[in-house]
């Protein structure tokens, strides 16, 4: 099969299309043939050597998130059906990349994938899986007292935008950071105020939690209340002790049951997701390059 495939550590231009060899649908695990993988920040530091628990040494096929069409059940599989449509997520850094989304196949364990809900794109829907999974897990991290006021960082962002939505779901009251000219965008999500890119935080008020997804990391503690909370998606600096603030780093785990909520509501409306371009795995590099850069209006997702 063809994969994306990081030959040694470095910038965009080590990714190169390769063939590899075919997985194979073992115990446990579904065959499926890839349409879309979403490419993730955590690709991007993948790629470079940096993540958490330590490199995984090249060579390795990148990507956590992946919609396809199951080819093949593993003995065991009884959930499932062959030529059903089904989107997930790989564990990339808790297996240590011993499978990534960016190939034609991908020999996925059961449990992390989901029959895809109809009425969802393809594209849109391989943005899901990390990106939601991350929002959900942290506001759960976060653990908000019913109708509060909290702050999030990177709105206009996969985690932020979804993670604004869930809080004003659960009725919170959310003041979020919008991105570059994304100001309408996040102001659609419901939110009670929406602060610009560059909004100096420390005069933005205090908040007793606070979500960090892009993440700001110093720049979002004058915005916690002293004795409040802030999760973000990578560590930051303690805060002063006096200030009796909580802080708590966010952890992907794999949980198919709140996968299958999520996406079942991306298909009913009542979650957003949103898409910037799709691109061939021959412009994986180029991809890269984009997710970098900035200033995008949702994802990023390579399709075979």
């Amino acid at each position: 099969m063809r994969a994306v495939v990081v030959g040694r550590f470095g910038g965009p231009e080590v990714l190169a299309v390769a063939t590899v060899p075919d997985p194979e649908a073992e115990p446990g695990t579904v065959l499926v043939r890839v349409l879309a993988a979403n490419v993730n920040p955590t690709d991007l530091a993948a790629r470079q050597g940096f993540i958490i628990g330590g490199p995984v040494e090249p060579p390795t096929v990148l990507g956590w998130d992946f919609l396809g069409v199951v080819e093949a059940l593993g003995e065991g599989v009884t959930d499932l059906a062959v030529g059903e449509r089904v989107v997930g997520m790989v564990p990339w850094y808790a297996i240590r990349g011993r499978v990534g989304t960016y190939a034609e196949l991908v020999a996925a364990d059961s449990t992390w994938v989901v029959p895809l809900s109809s009425g969802l794109g393809e594209v849109e829907a391989a943005t899901i899986p990390l990106n939601a999974l991350t929002a959900r897990q942290a506001l759960d991290l976060l653990a908000p007292e019913p109708e509060s006021e909290l702050l999030v960082t990177g709105a206009s962002g996969a985690v932020g935008a979804v993670a604004a939505q869930l809080a004003v779901a659960a009725g919170h009251t959310v003041t979020a950071v919008a991105g570059r000219d994304d100001e309408a965008f996040v102001a659609d999500l419901g939110v009670a105020r929406v602060l610009p890119r560059d909004a100096d935080l420390a005069a933005a008020g205090r908040f007793p939690f606070v979500l960090d997804a892009v993440p700001l990391g110093e720049r979002a503690l004058p915005a916690v209340a002293d004795g409040g909370s802030i999760v973000a998606t990578r560590p930051i600096p303690e805060a002063d002790a006096s200030r009796r603030i909580r802080q708590e780093v966010m952890l992907i785990q794999a949980d198919q049951a709140a996968l299958r909520t999520l996406v079942g509501e991306v298909a009913a409306g009542r979650l957003r997701t949103r898409v910037d371009r799709s691109l061939g795995f021959e412009d994986a590099a180029e991809a890269h390059r984009l997710v970098e850069a900035g200033g995008l209006h949702g994802k990023v997702v390579l399709v075979p």
